[in-house]
């Protein structure tokens, strides 16, 4: 759940600039956060080299990937879903081949071939760089699985082609993995122990972005706050480091620092944060450099000490109230969003009125709220009895979405009046006279075109705004990023 999950883009279809020479199609489908959009660019960069060129025509496609999902079972129904259309192209062009990726090929394992008889590849989170190996298995006519979670591998030495991306902002990865053991995910089940890629690697992909002309890197992770580069090896392993290992480490405020710096005029966000592992270190590293945004998603999941207790989240709710009190203090104008989880087990109504009162005191910019579904492999799914009414979740959902909207219009009033900078990105969804970019705080602004472009820090004059949009005109570019 530590994930952003954007409902836009699920099922989006990746397509690259096409290889001279290449002559196999590949078509590359993407569900889940953004660690698997970003996953999909690696799949795709290693087949580049293998003669395959993506494409958006499922029918000419020579290779199906689909990169799955496995943090709420809406995500793995569609994806069954998926495969049953898939398996009605193969039937006209059974020389497809078709491939599943990421945490549901993880979770399920050889289960998938014996269930879903189209599919021919199962492939985890670790194992991309073998899908060439167990491609000549599948044309060998036998099934492939490589479901293996590594220590070691972070894709530092592959060049992610960019699949969807408008040429402005990037995804960077910098850990894989994860050490938190809450108790409703299946993230480190599907996605192995944690560790860190080198801050070497990390510099030189964000200078081939830079020099492309790309304008703003999110670092992304499972958890980025975590991070910790001291050679290489797992995060649980650093007490078994040398000296010389652990004097020469870098952890993330320091490689917060060093992108901010050696790229002046780039902007950087990063996601996701856990608040046990946010130091106040990173939150001064922020408030240091303009060109760290001033946004940070950082999940709480329940405002209950109680439940948090249950969830195995590593803080209390008096702990994360005094982390956003300090966030606050070193950065007034900055904006947070929220996980959410409603009716996790043997939550009360109490407790439901301790997640609401933590709302009010946060006030939080956005939020991403779910109902506690139970997700098979995890530990509360093993040990917990999944005891509050659906009627009861969706009631207590419906308040905490309630309360959040009315909070996070009040929060998007406050920029009326103000004048913002703001990273063009695209047409306005509704009006292709008007760009639609982000300011700092994450918050999507939309303004008539005139002469400027995509790629263009640009400060604009807000004049209105509706709960998650600011609305306003161009004044002029940015000095600052200029």
């Amino acid at each position: 759940m530590e994930k952003i999950i954007e409902e836009n883009k699920q099922g989006t279809s990746l397509v690259k600039e096409q290889k001279e020479g290449n002559a196999k199609k590949l078509f590359i489908e993407s569900y889940g956060c953004q660690m698997n959009f970003s996953d999909s660019e690696i799949v795709a960069s290693i087949l580049a080299n293998e003669g395959y060129n993506t494409t958006q025509n499922l029918e000419e496609a020579d290779l199906v990937l689909v990169n799955t999902c496995s943090i709420r079972d809406k995500a793995e129904q569609t994806v069954r879903k998926r495969l049953e259309q898939y398996n009605a192209v193969k039937k006209i062009n059974p020389s497809m081949k078709v491939g599943v990726l990421g945490c549901m090929a993880e979770r399920l394992k050889d289960k998938f071939l014996e269930e879903e008889k189209i599919v021919d590849m199962v492939v985890g989170p670790d194992a991309y760089k073998d899908i060439p190996n167990l491609l000549k298995e599948v044309e060998e006519g036998r099934d492939a699985i490589n479901v293996i979670l590594s220590k070691e591998e972070t894709y530092g030495d592959v060049q992610p082609v960019r699949l969807s991306s408008n040429g402005v902002s990037a995804f960077v990865s910098i850990t894989r993995g994860c050490d938190n053991m809450c108790t409703f995910c299946v993230v480190p089940f599907t996605r192995g122990r944690e560790r860190s890629r080198d801050p070497q690697s990390i510099v030189e992909e964000i200078q081939d972005l830079w020099n492309r002309g790309f304008k703003e890197i999110t670092l992304l992770g499972q958890n980025v706050d975590s991070y910790l580069w001291y050679g290489g090896g797992l995060k649980k392993d650093f007490d078994k480091a040398s000296e010389i290992q652990k004097a020469t480490a870098v952890d993330f405020a320091q490689l917060l620092d060093q992108c901010a710096s050696q790229f002046p005029k780039m902007r950087f966000r990063f996601s996701t944060s856990n608040p046990q592992d946010m130091h106040v270190e990173v939150i001064e590293v922020m408030a240091k450099h303009h060109n760290i945004c001033k946004y940070i998603h950082l999940p709480v999941q329940s405002g209950s000490t109680r439940i948090l207790k249950e969830m195995n989240r590593q803080h209390t709710r008096e702990e994360y109230m005094a982390l956003v009190d300090k966030i606050y203090e070193l950065i007034p104008d900055i904006s947070l969003s929220q996980d959410m989880i409603a009716g996790f087990p043997t939550e009360t109504e109490e407790d439901h009125q301790d997640t609401l009162s933590l709302m009010e005191h946060i006030r939080y910019d956005f939020g991403f709220m779910f109902a506690y579904s139970e997700r098979p492999g995890t530990l509360a799914a093993r040990k917990m009895e999944d005891d509050v009414p659906e009627e009861v979740k969706k009631r207590r959902l419906n308040e905490i979405i309630d309360l959040q909207q009315r909070i996070a219009l009040e929060r998007t009033q406050r920029f009326v009046g103000q004048t913002v900078e703001v990273l063009v990105e695209k047409d306005s969804k509704r009006s292709d006279k008007h760009w639609s970019g982000r300011n700092s705080q994450n918050t999507v602004v939309v303004f008539p075109k005139e002469e400027y472009k995509p790629g263009d820090f640009v400060m604009v004059k807000i004049s209105d705004c509706t709960t998650a949009t600011l609305i306003g005109e161009a004044i002029g570019y940015s000095e600052k990023m200029q």
